[in-house]
């Protein structure tokens, strides 16, 4: 496999927003991740498809920075800025969100409380802004919902959107959204995926979008309404293929992750 290694000058021409070139990660001494290179450039969509256990919620967790996760080998550059050894918190301010599958309760912080804190609105009275109290109404959220305790006792589609609504208020520049489809009936998918359009800048041509998402999904039903670019089957650890969303999944569909297992002995 020939590995290019993105310059200054050549990021610049074909923007890409995330770099990530060789990388190996561990997990309490155990190798996870291994030869990984991904290249999501400015308004691309990409897809994250895999069994379980081959290493799709390591990836996210790596490009997070959590420390549990030893990235023994290559890098990870962000906005053309190495940011393999940076923090978590250093890396959400530089512009990257997630939304989690299955993300904790926080007590004794209320939802509101914590969209004051993304959206920067430290400074201002108690309530939120309009604009924020707009998207709050667009998710079906309520004034008495926002005064809960962070996803404590909420329903699973409560939470997807609890989620989304952190995302629309954090305003990153790169999002990964971890399996948005799970446990979700249909109404609250297409509630969700109308949201996700908005934070991904759908609704721009291609080439006016900036922002970029990593979305991971089993089901492949959230493609129904949030358009992907490029599609990763991860196997084992390694990246086996990537192609067109919509051919791969239907393979999958068809043959099972099994007929991924060629490509990984290709590759």
């Amino acid at each position: 496999m020939i590995k290019i290694r993105i310059t200054d000058k050549l990021w610049a021409v074909v923007k890409l927003l995330l770099e990530i070139t060789d990388l190996a990660v561990e997990v309490n001494e155990k190798e996870i991740l291994s030869d990984i290179d991904l290249y999501i450039g400015k308004g691309e969509t990409h897809v994250l498809l895999g069994p379980n256990g081959s290493g799709k919620s390591t990836l996210f967790m790596s490009i997070l920075g959590f420390p549990k996760y030893d990235i023994t080998r290559g890098e990870i550059l962000f906005k053309g800025e190495d940011i393999t050894s940076l923090s978590t918190t250093e890396r959400v301010e530089m512009g990257i969100g997630v939304s989690f599958q299955n993300p904790p309760a926080i007590r004794g912080v209320k939802l509101k409380d914590l969209l004051k804190i993304e959206h920067h609105e430290l400074d201002k009275s108690e309530d939120l802004s309009p604009e924020m109290m707009e998207i709050v109404n667009k998710l079906k959220f309520d004034e008495k919902f926002l005064e809960r305790d962070v996803n404590l006792g909420f329903s699973g589609g409560e939470v997807k959107r609890s989620e989304i609504l952190q995302l629309l208020a954090q305003e990153p520049d790169f999002i990964m959204f971890d399996e948005p489809d799970s446990g979700v009936d249909i109404e609250n998918v297409e509630l969700l995926a109308e949201e996700i359009n908005i934070l991904l800048e759908k609704e721009k041509k291609p080439g006016l979008r900036e922002k970029s998402g990593l979305l991971i999904t089993h089901l492949g039903y959230i493609l129904n309404f949030v358009g992907g670019d490029t599609a990763h089957v991860l196997m084992d650890g390694k990246i086996a293929c990537s192609g067109n969303p919509a051919e791969i999944l239907e393979d999958i569909r068809k043959e099972g992750f099994k007929g991924c297992v060629e490509c990984c002995q290709i590759h």
